[in-house]
């Protein structure tokens, strides 16, 4: 369901991939059954495109990912976090547009 620049994150990769990596991270938390979800995967995917070597995006299901979801108290999905070393710097609850994120990934990725 990700585009070709769009990462998936797992239980399994999170913290090597995520919290340990040199740029910052989008992370959408979604599922299949989702309905806002599958709205916003063309805008992640955008993201992924535009931020390509800048940030990086990608997703992370939650129906088999559950592990990452209940310590990040994803209660609601979408939910899209963006970290940058290891911690949250934004964390968005439900379907929102490509300028609430562009304005959040511009800063980050500006160093600011």
């Amino acid at each position: 369901m990700a585009g070709a620049s769009t990462l998936e994150f797992t239980d399994g990769n999170f913290d090597e991939t995520v919290l340990q990596s040199d740029q910052p991270v989008l992370v959408d938390f979604w599922a299949e059954w989702c309905g806002p979800c599958k709205a916003l995967t063309p805008i992640i995917d955008e993201l992924a495109v535009k931020y390509d070597g800048k940030v990086k995006v990608g997703k992370l299901d939650t129906d088999a990912n559950r592990e990452v979801s209940v310590q990040y108290s994803v209660s609601a999905i979408p939910t899209v976090i963006l970290f940058n070393k290891g911690e949250i710097v934004e964390k968005f609850v439900g379907l929102r547009g490509k300028k609430d994120f562009e304005a959040v990934l511009d800063r980050v990725a500006n160093g600011e």
